[in-house]
Order: structure tokens, then C-alpha cells, then sequence
């Protein structure tokens, strides 16, 4: 089997307009993966920065998988969340990311969005916090439906990944 391995950090998140956020982070992958080792998801710390408008989590990611096809090539899709001063999380962005098909050190930018809700519910998030959230948070993977929604951007998320990829020649798949 043909193996990628991806190894690296969910460095920072900024442009926030809010600090104390963390990041939960899923990987998705084809039915033709399987994961060798290393975690499927995870979540970082809750992060905070006084003097700058950058949260570093510095969270370190590490999966190898194997695979028998190049479908469903793995991606990583996020959720940033804000904790209040009551200590209550309150989403604050969606992002979606495809790990490099070619192997080397890759810094990636994820740039994120939240659903926009109707006038009155944005007065009330204003006021009383939380906001709209997919029913269906795999939605974010989905092209087909998620032109349909109302968004608004949000701040960007950084990755540093490496990624090393072995017996893929087997398969007739090249890179440079």
C-alpha cells in the first residue's frame, strides 16, 4: 500500500476580531484510507495574546496513513471557537484545508467563515453571544451545498506540514 505521512502544527490563528480562541481540527479521508498510526482529530488550548493580534497554539499534528488509491486525498477541516468571560465557547469560524498531494515542509493558510445569521440574530449574538451554526458540520466538506449559505469571513488559520509520501511509484503515481 502507498503511504503518506503528514507531520507538523496548527501554528496560529489571526485576524480574529476576539481573543481566547481555540481550534478543534477532524481529518477526513477517502473509503479507500486508513490510518496507521497518529490521531484522527483534536483540539489545541485555549489561546490568548495581549499585545498582538495572533493566538499561537503551536499544536502539533502527526498521522501516517496508507492507501490503495489517490481518491479522497485527506483534508483537514476546522472549528474556532471563542471562550467568553463567563466561559462559554462560542463558534467562531469554519475552515477547510486539502494536505498537499506532493511531499516537502508546506505552510498553508486556512482562512475561515461562519454562517451569517438573520438581522435579529446577529443583535442577539451581539449582545448575548453564540451565533448560527451548521446543523451538519460536515457540510464544510461538501461543494455541491455549501454555496448556498450566508457567510462572513473571519480570521485565518496557519499549518506548517511535511509530508512524506512512500511507494506511491508502485501505483504509477509521480511527483517532482
Amino acid at each position: 500500500m502507498a503511504e503518506v505521512h503528514i507531520i507538523g502544527e496548527i501554528t496560529h490563528g489571526k485576524d480574529f476580531n476576539k481573543q481566547h480562541l481555540f481550534c478543534k481540527w477532524y481529518t477526513q479521508i477517502g473509503n479507500n484510507w486508513r490510518i496507521l498510526s497518529g490521531k484522527k482529530e483534536g483540539q489545541t488550548q485555549v489561546a490568548h495574546s495581549e499585545f498582538e493580534d495572533i493566538c499561537k497554539w503551536s499544536y502539533p499534528i502527526d498521522i501516517h496513513l496508507a492507501t490503495s488509491g489517490v481518491q479522497g486525498w485527506p483534508k483537514i477541516y476546522i472549528q474556532v471557537y471563542h471562550l467568553d468571560w463567563l466561559g462559554r465557547s462560542h463558534l467562531f469560524g469554519y475552515g477547510l484545508i486539502t494536505i498537499p498531494t506532493f511531499p516537502g515542509k508546506h505552510e498553508l493558510n486556512c482562512y475561515t467563515w461562519r454562517p451569517l445569521g438573520t438581522l435579529r440574530e446577529r443583535f442577539v449574538q451581539y449582545f448575548m453571544g453564540g451565533g448560527p451554526q451548521l446543523k451538519d458540520p460536515h457540510l464544510i466538506l461538501s461543494t455541491s451545498d455549501r454555496y448556498k449559505l450566508n457567510t462572513e469571513a473571519m480570521g485565518v488559520v496557519t499549518f506548517k506540514l511535511a509530508v512524506v509520501l512512500r511507494h506511491f511509484s508502485d501505483y504509477g503515481v509521480e511527483y517532482n
